[in-house]
């Protein structure tokens, strides 16, 4: 994922919250580390920013806090799963990290992976005790919204396996279904997305805050394939 693309994706909600009428605009979307904090970091955030397992495990020995916070409130376990570094995230949580802490931001290891499309990650945050039905982000979110709304299709299948909440509304009044459609551009990844979450058992009636429904949502957008699943779905009638 590049550097561009969490701005961008707070341009496109607050875009849309505008439209929406919404009152106040969202908070900045998910803040990885920048270079300049990566250069700053020392210790465990500096070994965790690398990916160095073995100077994880050392630094811990000498009496290092796994559970430390840097400006933007994140653990070196959150500086891990943005580099997607799966030996240090291993190593972070043997020593104690909590695999649940949220940051500034409100996002947590799962919600991070699922951004960064790193379906790998998303599996071994899970294994270690992340919890994939947590309410994360400024929007009241979950990884599998974050996920939908990305096209992030591998990722939305990881977490529906693991169980994650499927009809959750965030405070913009939108599903991960919802997300999959309005902020989705109708290819393929998007679509699989959708079909997932269908074939999960996603209410395909659940509308979002103005009261429109997915398929009409879906047929205002041109989004054919989409609306043809849901078109076949909703003629399947509930499983």
């Amino acid at each position: 994922m590049s550097a561009r693309r969490p701005a961008l994706l707070g341009t496109i909600t607050l875009v849309l919250m505008t439209l929406m009428g919404a009152s106040s605009p969202p908070a900045v979307a998910q803040t990885p580390p920048s270079p300049s904090e990566i250069a700053a970091y020392q210790g465990l955030f500096a070994a965790a920013a690398r990916g160095d397992a073995a100077g994880i495990a050392r630094l811990v020995a000498e009496g290092a806090d796994v559970r430390a916070r840097d400006g933007h409130q994140r653990t070196p376990l959150h500086v891990a799963a943005h580099g997607g570094h799966a030996e240090a995230v291993r190593a972070l949580v043997r020593a104690g990290a909590d695999p649940r802490a949220l940051d500034a931001r409100r996002y947590d290891i799962v919600t991070i992976a699922a951004v960064r499309d790193d379906e790998a990650m998303v599996r071994l945050a899970i294994s270690l005790g992340s919890d994939p039905r947590a309410i994360t982000s400024p929007y009241d979110g979950t990884a599998l919204i974050a996920a939908a709304h990305l096209g992030h299709d591998g990722v939305v299948r990881a977490l529906i396996e693991a169980g994650a909440p499927l009809d959750h509304v965030n405070n913009l009044r939108w599903t991960a279904l919802i997300e999959s459609i309005v902020l989705g551009d109708g290819g393929p990844r998007h679509t699989a997305c959708l079909a997932a979450l269908l074939e999960a058992g996603a209410d395909p009636h659940l509308a979002d805050g103005q009261g429109v429904a997915p398929l009409a949502l879906a047929r205002a957008r041109g989004h054919r394939a989409m609306v043809a699943l849901l078109e076949a779905r909703i003629a399947r009638g509930r499983p």
